[in-house]
């Protein structure tokens, strides 16, 4: 495998960047009574967009890619100040935020699973690579928030839909196909599934207590 074949260019990390960095400014500044200042939306978005891409290289043992540039930064923050503007503009569309955070599962994914592939890693754990990269942002934010974490309640597959999106550029890959198409392959279907979880409730079984079964009682002869 060549490095260059899975280059990835700037402008598409940093748009990866920027989405999630828009959408965790949305989705901080929606909580109203959690009385959130501008700095605190702004770290809170800047944290959702350079989260997964920080997991990622710890985990490939690189240094942090947003620390090489001033453009990462920059453009989470920009990002993070549009995304408070939206906010106050679209507040009653939650859609908008639902739609750009499955948006930024896929394209971190796409560009986690890329870059562990660049570096050597077998197919395997450079899919898992993808899948903390896609799911670190929102991770961090709920965090952040002192919320419960998305991705571990029912009706989320936020790590299926990753794993799926994931696993899916991996195999083309393997059968040939042009890493571009297989990372805009992985970005939709990734991006799909997990609108499908909000719009049509799909989920994995919940986790429940077993019930130890009950005794009969039988009546006391009199």
């Amino acid at each position: 495998m060549g490095d260059t074949i899975f280059s990835i260019p700037l402008w598409a990390d940093l748009l990866a960047v920027s989405v999630g960095s828009l959408q965790g400014a949305m989705f901080a500044a929606g909580f109203r009574d959690r009385r959130l200042d501008l700095l605190g939306v702004a770290i809170i978005g800047v944290a959702t967009g350079l989260g997964g891409g920080f997991l990622r290289d710890i985990f490939l043992g690189v240094p942090l890619v947003a620390f090489s540039t001033n453009w990462y930064i920059l453009t989470a923050v920009l990002a993070a100040l549009v995304g408070m503007l939206l906010e106050r503009l679209f507040r009653k569309l939650d859609i908008v935020i639902t739609i750009l955070d499955a948006l930024t599962i896929g394209l971190f994914g796409a560009i986690g699973t890329t870059k562990a592939l660049s570096l050597g890693l077998p197919e395997i754990p450079a899919i898992f690579v993808g899948m903390v990269s896609a799911v670190g942002g929102s991770v961090l934010r709920d965090i952040l928030l002192n919320l419960p974490i998305a991705l571990m309640h029912v009706g989320s597959l936020y790590a299926v839909a990753a794993g799926v999106g994931t696993t899916m550029l991996v195999v083309l890959h393997l059968v040939g196909l042009n890493i571009t198409v297989a990372v805009v392959v992985c970005v939709i279907v990734t991006t799909v599934i997990r609108l499908g979880a909000v719009r049509y409730g799909w989920s994995l079984p919940e986790q429940r207590a077993l019930s130890r079964p009950r005794l009969r009682r039988h009546p006391r002869p009199s």
